[in-house]
């Protein structure tokens, strides 16, 4: 993989409800990743404007707001994401079949220029304990592995996983089959509140499709040069 390739599958986690901070960053990040994500926090505070003034038509747009509820409510929510145009989108794969299946045919009905769909299937910020806290049995790559297969029947574009989980996931789901991967951290970087972690390097050597990386990039002195230094270690 060449460094331009390595810079396209690098989206950058903007988590923040400041707007001002979140066009700052934008704008440094020009040319240095492949497409910003903005979640919930920034969707709820700014809705689909702030998320425009954000993008600019300089960016593409991750909305990750891990859409979870009845299957006609999250239909409703991918046809309503068309004005801003993003390329990649989340859901929950807990909300069962018909609620993935529902997200894929609204999805489809926005024509060519549809947003892929993945679904979230273990939160990276969840480990074994937190798996049998919440009532379900065995552990987190044994979810994964369950839940991954859920989806692919569904023909969803892809999950959100763990690095940890790429290689095996790689192997069971086929090389069409999209991994986006947070919990991101460089060598040099702090785990934060992300327990499931790996380098961009070892991430990408899984089969990643897509690396998520938030702080590393947004709180460095120099975001743009972060952010080369993760494509770098991505490009090998």
């Amino acid at each position: 993989m060449d460094r331009s390739e390595a810079t396209a599958r690098l989206l950058c986690a903007v988590d923040t409800t400041d707007l001002d901070q979140a066009r700052a960053l934008a704008q440094q990040l020009t040319g240095h990743v492949g497409a910003l994500k903005l979640g919930l926090e920034f969707f709820c505070a700014h809705g689909p404007d702030g998320i425009s003034q954000v993008t600019d038509g300089k960016h593409g747009l991750f909305l990750d707001l891990k859409l979870h509820d009845i299957p006609n409510t999250v239909a409703g929510g991918l046809r309503g994401m068309a004005p801003i145009r993003p390329f990649l989108t989340t859901i929950h794969a807990s909300g069962g079949p018909a609620m993935m299946r529902a997200a894929m045919a609204a999805a489809h009905d926005l024509g060519e220029a549809r947003p892929k769909v993945v679904a979230v299937t273990m939160l990276t910020s969840m480990d074994d304990d937190d798996v049998e806290a919440v009532g379900m049995r065995g552990p987190v790559s044994d979810q994964v592995l369950r839940l991954a297969d859920l989806v692919q029947a569904c023909e969803v574009d892809g999950v959100v996983c763990s690095a940890l989980e790429t290689e095996r996931l790689r192997k069971h789901c086929g090389e069409d089959f999209l991994l986006v991967v947070p919990g991101i951290r460089p060598a040099w970087a702090a785990s934060d509140d992300q327990k499931r972690i790996m380098t961009p390097g070892e991430a990408m050597a899984g089969g990643a499709s897509y690396l998520v990386v938030g702080r590393p990039i947004t709180t460095a002195d120099d975001p743009a040069a972060a952010a080369d230094g993760i494509s770098a270690e991505m490009a090998g």
